[in-house]
């Protein structure tokens, strides 16, 4: 595997620490000296600021941050870089000249559909950004945060990336479940069901409200050492059979006593707790087509898998992805997958993370590969292996660019293909969403994400 770097050292520090953390030796913070990278080598979220050597990544600037003129918050119907051309066409026949920088997903993708599927590869922008505050949080994170409890708990982080420079895939993957998306958001979300033959079937229209404890602006690990991570409704208004269905989530940054899940089923007219959706459970709100923590590029507790820092590599994957929220959903959708000229493709630097499932532990999918952007930590791509080592199913997230956050918002919007079946689906597809994609929102308090107050707003 191709590994590229401008920074050798850190990329050594990373390797080190990968393999030290394997033998439980190395867990956590940098020294201040290492940290002081933040402000020279790397962004202030760790990614490498520098360009690469060939000139088709370009260095880090500071992102995009300033809204197009007449912006509505939450009416993502602009693309800041529609003016750009693709500068190269990916396509079954001409695969192997880029075979390095593509993921073996994306491989079995454009060999399947020879004729319909392809990467419009366009220049690269290193959009990613967040507000000062983030960057100042990270700063300390770098110096503070650890892992305990074999891995399952972060501590003495708060506000920002936990593990800005990294030691291991675990960190790495903390990182990515961590990243920034804002302080609390609403959207209105279409899940879609594509069947092999091509059949794209609506498996839910919901409304997501979503808020993020671990990033309230005026706290800290100190002030806030058991903060959870986020809250979430998710609630189902059709297809009809399903309307008034919802879904609580209290997530944590400390798995040792487990996230906490509720379900209200309208025919029962009660929340009950749902420890059961986790893990490898088939996913509902998309009828199964991938399983629960596969969700929002990943998610969950880590805590069945060995994760591995493989290195990083500059790959082609989906990125500043606005141009898709532009139309409705139904007219992105093709037969097998999204229409290609709806998706933007992007060069970009990855860190690469592989999950191999623990000894003694169970999972249908004993290897994972994920890729993960430098510069926002959302997942870009991921690939699971089944028990006989076949390639069985791959994960392409479509990350969006939201200025006025600032951030390049990796939520949950992407596409799940099961290569085995031929089976896929859309989710949270936001290109009916009016002006609810992804529309930030004032904090509610804490209370509303309550079984109890779910109860009593859904049993009226």
């Amino acid at each position: 595997m191709e590994i590229t770097s401008t920074k050798t050292r850190l990329l050594r520090l990373s390797l080190t620490g990968a393999i030290a953390f394997a033998w439980g030796l190395a867990q956590g913070a940098v020294t201040a000296e290492e940290a002081q990278a933040l402000k020279k080598e790397l962004t202030p979220l760790g990614a490498e600021r520098a360009g690469n050597a060939a000139g088709t990544i370009p260095a880090w600037s500071g992102g995009l941050t300033s809204p197009p003129a007449g912006y509505t918050p939450g009416n993502r119907k602009f693309d800041p870089y529609g003016a750009d051309k693709p500068v190269l066409s990916i396509t079954a026949e001409n695969m192997e000249q880029h075979a390095g920088k593509l993921s073996d997903g994306v491989k079995a993708l454009l060999k399947a559909n020879p004729k319909t599927f392809r990467l419009d590869v366009y220049p690269s922008h290193r959009s990613a950004a967040a507000p000062q505050w983030v960057y100042d949080n990270t700063a300390k994170n770098a110096l503070a945060a650890k892992l305990e409890g074999d891995g399952l708990a972060v501590k003495g982080a708060f506000g920002g990336v936990p593990f800005p420079i990294p030691k291991s895939g675990l960190e790495v993957r903390w990182n990515q479940l961590t990243r920034w998306r804002g302080e609390a958001a609403f959207s209105r979300v279409k899940i879609w069901s594509v069947t092999a033959n091509g059949r794209a079937v609506l498996a839910s229209d919901a409304t997501d409200d979503t808020q993020f404890p671990y990033y309230y602006k005026e706290g800290s690990a100190e002030k806030n050492p058991d903060a959870l991570l986020n809250f979430a409704v998710l609630t189902t208004t059709a297809p009809a059979f399903r309307a008034g269905e919802a879904l609580l989530l209290q997530d944590v940054i400390d798995y040792r006593n487990g996230r906490k899940i509720w379900q209200y089923l309208a025919g029962q007219r009660r929340v009950r707790q749902a420890p059961n959706v986790a893990y490898d459970t088939p996913d509902a709100v998309a009828s199964g087509v991938n399983f629960v923590d596969e969700t929002f590029g990943g998610s969950g507790s880590p805590e069945r898998y060995d994760w591995k820092l493989v290195g990083k590599r500059e790959m082609f994957i989906p990125y500043n992805t606005n141009r898709l929220l532009m139309v409705a959903d139904e007219e992105a959708i093709d037969a097998h997958h999204l229409k290609p000229q709806y998706v933007r493709w992007e060069l970009h630097r990855v860190w690469v993370v592989e999950g191999q499932l623990k000894s003694g532990k169970r999972h249908a999918v004993p290897k994972r590969m994920f890729y993960i952007d430098e510069d926002s930590w959302g997942t870009a791509m991921q690939d699971g292996w089944d028990a006989q080592g076949k390639l069985w199913r791959t994960q392409l997230m479509l990350p969006f660019v939201a200025p006025d956050l600032p951030a390049v918002v990796n939520f949950c919007t992407g596409v799940f293909h099961n290569l085995q079946t031929g089976g896929w689906s859309y989710s949270c597809a936001m290109g009916d969403g009016g002006t609810d994609q992804y529309r930030p929102t004032p904090r509610k308090p804490e209370s509303y994400f309550s079984a109890d107050a779910l109860a009593a707003r859904l049993a009226r």
